[in-house]
């Protein structure tokens, strides 16, 4: 829970700088990841679309939901009642929460997933014994452009309810979906353009670019794929740079069935340390376990691709 919350932090950091420049990170440069001699190199034609053309179907008109009841357990309601678009914070589901039992809870979420990926919440949410609150479940405007989501059809919330002062669960519903007006042409295709890094036991890891203008410092995008029949958990290991040992942030869930676009961040402060001002190659290992009982599935053997 402690983890859950410094990331989140982080994240909010992130939105916020976003908040105050988002133009300039669309102008960044980005250099392509390749993995061996031959192979092929990434498209780095990103999706360029903004936030507000994510909020509409391929027929031009604005995407809207039913209201709907997600679910009344203990006491506890949860309402879906609008799809929103926010200039800033990109598209999301309007909530109305409603606490009808005698205790301080708070509504977060476990995970969220839109058009089958991984999308990364801030969702907190304190209601007190007897009160209402309407909230928005935003989704992340940059990891839909990332995994080319410009059509929102589908939204997966698997909510997580715990007491407010001793952060017990109270109880985690099942999962919830919701279905858009743009559920017939939501974008469907794997964002899997790249170099194949990883690609064992249902687990697909493809290599996608190196952004030397990240918020953090430097960036590597990763498309993840999941088919291995369990919800797994992601972390790096034994990462170095032109043969410099650093210690990247990143730490990955993907469900079962379910894709994702992360990134791998280096530090700026771990480059300047070791004089590195181009990144030439990259080494690294995957470490994959079970996101439920967090035991290991495998080590990958050390992986070598350049950026150029």
């Amino acid at each position: 829970m402690k983890r859950k919350w410094i990331v989140a932090v982080l994240c909010l950091a992130v939105f916020a700088a976003m908040a105050l420049g988002r133009g300039q990170s669309d102008s960044d440069e980005t250099k392509q990841a390749v993995s061996s001699e031959g192979s092929e190199k990434v498209d780095t034609d990103e999706n360029t679309s903004n936030a507000s053309d994510v909020s509409k179907a391929s027929s031009g008109a604005a995407v809207t939901i039913d209201e709907q009841v997600l679910f009344d357990q203990d006491g506890i309601v949860v309402t879906a009642t609008e799809y929103v678009t926010d200039n800033i914070w990109g598209d999301g589901i309007k909530l109305l929460l409603e606490n009808n039992s005698d205790k301080d809870v708070t509504v977060g979420c476990n995970a969220l997933i839109v058009n089958d990926y991984m999308i990364t919440d801030l969702f907190s949410s304190g209601i007190a014994a007897g009160k209402k609150s309407n909230e928005t479940l935003y989704l992340s405007s940059s990891q839909l452009k990332a995994a080319g989501i410009e059509n929102v059809g589908k939204i997966e919330i698997y909510f997580h309810i715990y007491d407010s002062s001793t952060y017990d669960t109270v109880f985690d519903p099942e999962c919830v979906v919701i279905q858009t007006s743009a559920y017939a042409n939501m974008d469907t295709m794997p964002n899997d353009a790249g170099t194949e890094l990883y690609h064992q036991d249902g687990i697909k890891i493809v290599g996608k670019t190196v952004d030397e203008n990240s918020f953090w410092g430097t960036a590597i995008l990763l498309y993840i794929e999941n088919n291995s029949g369990k919800n797994v958990g992601i972390s790096v290991d034994d990462m170095s740079i032109n043969g410099f040992m650093i210690s990247p942030l990143f730490s990955t869930t993907v469900y079962d069935g379910k894709k994702s676009i992360d990134d791998i961040t280096v530090l700026s402060s771990d480059l300047e340390e070791n004089g590195i001002e181009t990144i030439e190659e990259v080494e690294l290992k995957f470490h994959i376990y079970d996101a439920d009982s967090y035991s290991t599935i495998t080590d990958s053997e050390p992986i070598i691709f350049p950026a150029q």
